[in-house]
């Protein structure tokens, strides 16, 4: 899907009426993906998080529930899951590399066309904004090409899948449209432990 380049301001903080979640400053690592090419979404999601998540982009937030902590905070290390739509039918699945402010994150991603860019391809560090009025990341705009300053048009996520689980005595909580709610908790994710290990090995080199 090639994008047309949209000149866009950043939009400034919300409504500061409006109670804002902190940023965190936390999260996981994000493992080497050393294919740069050739690559889908999700399976580019999976070898940057090592995160074990069925289905096409569009299924992952639901699929994620009970076994992955999930909520509308970025942090590092955690999957920006997109809704399905007209243009993208099934959806789309990004990796958080930085947490800017709280309307801006970087991410890494694949398979995301635009002018320059081949449908295949691995970006690192491209920028999204949060355009939601209440500031909980369930309507962004991409960064289009290679210009940090131009934005495509408003999609709408589900918000962030958290490399950890979602067990008892880990209660996250998701921003809604009124207010917040907790997630339901379920089974830790078998994946975690290698993961895990995985992060402890590249600290360790």
């Amino acid at each position: 899907m090639q994008l047309a380049s949209v000149g866009v301001m950043r939009p400034a903080l919300a409504n500061p009426a409006i109670s804002q979640p902190a940023l965190s400053q936390g999260g996981t690592p994000i493992l080497p993906v050393s294919i740069s090419s050739g690559l889908s979404c999700v399976p580019f999601a999976r070898m940057a998080t090592g995160m074990n998540i069925s289905g096409d982009a569009r299924m992952w937030w639901h699929n994620a529930a009970g076994a992955y902590a999930r909520g509308n905070m970025p942090e590092r290390g955690s999957v920006l899951a997109f809704t399905a739509s007209g243009g993208m039918s099934r959806g789309h699945v990004a990796v958080v590399s930085r947490v800017v402010n709280a309307r801006t994150i970087h991410i890494d991603h694949a398979n995301w066309a635009g002018p320059g860019i081949r449908r295949g391809a691995v970006m690192r560090g491209v920028v999204v904004i949060d355009v939601s009025d209440r500031n909980d990341w369930t309507a962004v705009r991409v960064q289009v090409g290679h210009n940090d300053d131009a934005f495509g048009r408003t999609y709408s996520t589900h918000g962030f899948i958290y490399n950890r689980p979602a067990r008892g005595g880990e209660r996250m909580m998701e921003a809604r449209i009124r207010g917040f709610e907790e997630v339901a908790e379920g089974a830790p994710s078998p994946h975690v432990a290698q993961h895990l290990r995985r992060t402890a090995e590249l600290f360790a080199e």
